[in-house]
């Protein structure tokens, strides 16, 4: 939210400095994301007047003046604006200064053949307003040779974040009460008016939708002149960032931005019949001040006469009943909605504004009445006209809360001390009402204090977050306990061990369009949010793959020839009786080359199925898995490519990790061109180690013999898996065997048809003393003896 240092003068009685200001709002909980000082863009204009004023000899648009810019000695400037004669004042831009509306830095120069030093100013140039038909007009009365920036009275402007706790302070009023309150100044509320209608409302108001509007007020003034609002009022909207449109407009957006309470005006020529705040038919359509048309729902909330909808209801006004120049006759609206309705109807019609964000925070419902009066007495001051009675359809919530507070609660949870009396004067400066035995009443504006922790919060930030010391928790002696659980001890290992592997870490989200999370639901139930932050990101993961395929597709956009991605989550899916289910994953994605064309290698070279595997299976032995006893089985999902996947289980149900090339169909939904490899690993379904964990490791004792290789041939049947015959020969003689591995698969000729060869390196290990022939034979029967039982025989 923006306001000027003098906007907020104006409800806060203060000699702060700038610079005092924006620590006092940090201070207090207020962010100021910025200050702007419109003096500094302004400097190098000044006030001056037109002397003469002759037309330009080679152009007839343009004219020729001699202007005094008050330093004795006349310029002359070249002007095209039509408004430009003798004797008028205005803003004249000297060589050297910056154009604010476009950045242009002015200088000396030749125009046509006429020298020309510096430029006379319009309105939009100045960035003070949309006119622009000719220079500004000063009064008669402007100084000559004053600095625009000071006659003006150029005001810094903070731009402050406003936590959405606080729609309070989502006005100038609330900004400044809590400044008051830290000591900044003398709060000046608002003076509401009283304002006796001189007619009876010609129009009934009601509300017939008393969940969404439990409120409306309203009256009408008739014999209003809509045209510019004032000078001062102009001044203050353009720092808060928003335009001038009409004085009845502005009246409406000053009320919000200095009140925090919208409010809206209808052209009463437009109206026919009652106004009623309703629920919308389905289907009704309204053009709104956007000029956008929306189609609404039978949930949201409108104000509409007998014939149209002319209002969405705490969001925007209709086109057909604004305010425009011919506006003599209006309705004012002010009205209390609810905020989960309007929040809800905001979202689902993609619409925000100024109104939907103080409403769905919700504004101060005790404000209707004054807030009717502030807008009233604005239109007649800057409009004139003659009001009708005030008409009050419904009442808003009006009980307010009590707490029982304890001020020993502050030191006890805000860890400082603060004196009985000063927690007293800061909750009554904040408008909170103290009882003498400490039953506290919260204003209703004040949507955000549910408890005494809160009145605790108020006081502590008011008092100073910087008060606070700073304690060190208590420990015990000795040496400190890791605090990481064994599941984020698990999840740091991985992340060292992929990113040892060269891969990259991404993050995604845990949100997915629709359809990206149906495609890797297997056939489980999506957990799909009513209220997502967009209808692309709507449901949540069942899979990581989808984010992560997301990103490679991203990549190659940009050209990067190759990804190799990972990222440890977690996947959503729903547990019995609906129940959600969160469950720990690895995912990786290898798209693109897998090594670069060199002299070398020649061509690129691409990802296979085995890539995937070999990092699974690297990953699962540095989470401790039991990869030895690892099966290797189908059925990795309909999302990866059926002759080049599989699942790698311990037994036949309990599945790790699965793995392999992703299918065509999956590589369209996510517009990649193939191949991709991916593997998912299931981190919930590793088993914990038994025993109690140990912090230190064995210590490496090498072996003292060399170890001995023999190989071996197999003639296997062609569907044998390679792993399944190298756990059978590895379990032929567990002490002495300690690794096996596939060095050559062969078919064709001299392999009968249906087998295939597969020739193994098994080493062996001696311990104590080196094998004799006799036992190495005897270990060499024992791995012919496994294989068999799988149907291979030892080739001759």
């Amino acid at each position: 939210m923006k306001f000027s240092l003098e906007w907020l003068r104006h409800f806060l009685d203060t000699e702060a400095s700038t610079a005092e200001i924006a620590a006092a709002l940090n201070a207090i909980g207020h962010e100021v994301e910025g200050i702007e000082d419109p003096a500094q863009r302004l400097a190098g204009f000044r006030v001056a007047q037109v002397l003469t004023a002759a037309p330009h000899p080679d152009a007839d648009k343009l004219q020729v003046l001699t202007v005094d810019a008050g330093d004795g000695q006349p310029l002359q400037v070249v002007c095209g604006a039509p408004n430009a004669r003798a004797g008028m004042k205005g803003v004249l831009g000297l060589p050297g200064a910056v154009v604010p509306s476009n950045g242009m830095e002015l200088r000396k120069s030749a125009i046509r053949g006429q020298e020309s030093n510096g430029m006379m100013c319009s309105v939009r140039e100045l960035e003070l307003g949309d006119a622009h038909e000719g220079i500004i007009e000063l009064p008669e009365d402007a100084p000559v040779g004053a600095s625009f920036a000071d006659y003006h009275a150029a005001s810094p402007v903070f731009d402050v974040a406003i936590t959405p706790n606080r729609p309070d302070c989502m006005g100038v009023m609330g900004i400044a009460r809590d400044l008051a309150a830290a000591g900044l100044g003398t709060f000046r509320p608002v003076e509401v008016p009283v304002i006796e209608g001189a007619y009876d409302c010609p129009i009934d108001i009601r509300t017939e939708d008393p969940e969404g509007c439990p409120a409306f007020y309203g009256r009408v003034i008739r014999g209003v002149s809509n045209g510019s609002s004032p000078e001062w009022m102009q001044r203050r909207l353009l720092a808060a960032g928003q335009r001038p449109i009409s004085a009845l407009v502005d009246c409406t957006n000053y009320l919000m931005l200095a009140c925090g309470r919208p409010a809206h005006v209808y052209d009463l020529a437009t109206l026919s019949g009652a106004m009623v705040a309703r629920r919308a038919v389905a289907g009704e359509r309204v053009e709104a001040l956007n000029e956008k048309t929306y189609t609404l729902g039978e949930t949201m909330t409108v104000i509409a006469d007998e014939h149209r909808v002319h209002d969405i209801a705490g969001i925007m006004g209709g086109a057909h009943s604004g305010a425009s120049e011919g506006t003599t006759d209006v309705l004012l609206e002010i009205a209390y909605f609810d905020p989960e309705r309007i929040g809800v109807t905001g979202r689902r019609l993609g619409l925000a504004s100024d109104a939907r964000t103080r409403f769905e925070r919700g504004v101060d419902p005790a404000f209707l009445d004054e807030g009717l009066a502030l807008l009233t007495d604005l239109i007649l001051k800057c409009c004139g006209g003659e009001p009708s009675n005030v008409v009050r359809a419904g009442a808003p919530p009006a009980e307010a809360k009590h707490i029982a507070f304890d001020p020993a609660l502050t030191a006890r949870l805000g860890g400082v001390e603060v004196a009985e009396a000063e927690q007293r004067r800061i909750l009554e400066a904040l408008d909170f009402a103290v009882a003498d035995d400490w039953h506290v009443g919260v204003p209703l504006r004040r949507h955000d204090i549910e408890g005494p922790a809160d009145l605790v919060e108020e006081v502590v930030r008011i008092h100073g977050l910087g008060k606070v010391a700073s304690v060190p928790l208590p420990r015990p002696d000795g040496v400190a306990r890791p605090t990481a659980t064994p599941a984020q001890q698990l999840e740091r290992r991985l992340r060292r061990a992929a990113a040892a592997r060269g891969l990259n870490e991404a993050v995604t989200w845990s949100f997915l369009p629709t359809a990206q999370a149906e495609h890797f639901a297997d056939g489980n139930v999506l957990w799909v949010l009513d209220n997502p932050i967009s209808e692309d990101m709507k449901a949540m993961r069942p899979s990581l793959l989808p984010g992560l395929l997301a990103a490679a597709a991203r990549n190659a956009d940009r050209g990067l020839n190759g990804s190799r991605l990972f990222e440890i989550g977690r996947r959503y899916l729903r547990g019995k009786h609906g129940a959600s289910d969160e469950r720990a994953t690895l995912g990786l994605v290898l798209a693109g080359h897998k090594t670069a064309r060199g002299w070398s290698s020649g061509k690129t070279s691409a990802f296979d199925a085995y890539d995937a595997k070999a990092e699974a299976l690297a990953l699962l032995e540095a989470a401790g898995a039991p990869t030895a006893n690892l099966m290797v089985m189908g059925e990795a999902g309909d999302q990866f490519h059926p002759g080049q996947s599989a699942t790698l289980r311990l037994g036949p149900k309990n599945v790790l990790a699965r793995f392999g090339a992703l299918h065509p169909a999956t590589l369209k939904a996510f517009d990649l061109d193939g191949p991709v490899m991916a593997a998912e690993i299931f981190l919930d379904a590793i088993p914990a180690k038994k025993g109690k964990p140990t912090f230190a490791r064995p210590a490496y004792a090498p072996p003292a013999l060399q170890a001995v290789t023999r190989d071996f041939a197999f003639l296997v049947p062609a569907e044998l898996a390679a792993g399944d015959l190298l756990r059978a020969v590895g379990g032929a003689d567990k002490q002495a065997i300690v690794g096996a591995r596939v060095f050559d698969v062969f078919t064709g000729q001299g392999v009968p048809e249906g087998r295939k060869s597969l020739a193994i390196e098994v080493t062996l290990q001696p311990g104590e003393k080196s094998f004799t022939d006799e036992e190495i034979k005897a270990i060499s029967d024992k791995v012919i003896a496994g294989a068999a039982r799988l149907g291979a025989e030892l080739r001759a």
